[in-house]
């Protein structure tokens, strides 16, 4: 298995694992590697070096425990992580906290807004005129694009 450091033309970072080069080369050229931020395909291999981890390392229980709920119930981000790996957890901290209505997503943020629904997070897709119409009614609403690899079942 080859791990190999990415990056999209945006500027994303990333890691890729592939069975042999030839593999990573044969789904490139096929357009089918893409950027887990952005879903940029035009996507170029950086120079890496092999890592060997000799006695820094944490141990398992340990590196667990650091991602480990705080008093507030909120998980512990090392410091570390890339604002791009920050990003996709906040992201799976939305989508696991939140209810996808799909293209009812105006008509719910209303029913909310109105009383005639329980308040609740919800996500979903809206027409551009549909979002300026909630936020001209004072109702709150954000985009939040969600990459294709998070909206797909892990394999």
């Amino acid at each position: 298995m080859k791990v190999l450091d990415l990056r999209c033309s945006h500027g994303h970072g990333f890691e890729g694992w592939f069975a042999s080069n030839e593999a990573f080369e044969t789904q490139l050229s096929a357009g089918l590697v893409e950027c887990p931020v952005c879903a940029d395909t035009r996507i170029v291999k950086l120079l890496s070096a092999p890592r060997l981890n000799l006695g820094n390392a944490k141990a398992p229980a340990e590196a667990a425990a650091s991602l480990a709920p705080d008093s507030s119930g909120k998980a512990q981000v090392p410091a570390e992580m890339s604002p791009e790996a920050r990003w996709m957890r906040a992201v799976r901290e939305v989508l696991a906290k939140t209810e996808d209505v799909g293209e009812r997503f105006a008509d719910e943020a209303r029913k909310m807004h109105y009383g005639e629904a329980e308040e609740r997070g919800i996500r979903g897709q809206a027409t551009r005129e549909q979002t300026e119409a909630l936020l001209e009614e004072g109702i709150p609403v954000m985009p939040l694009p969600i990459p294709a690899a998070l909206k797909e079942t892990l394999q």
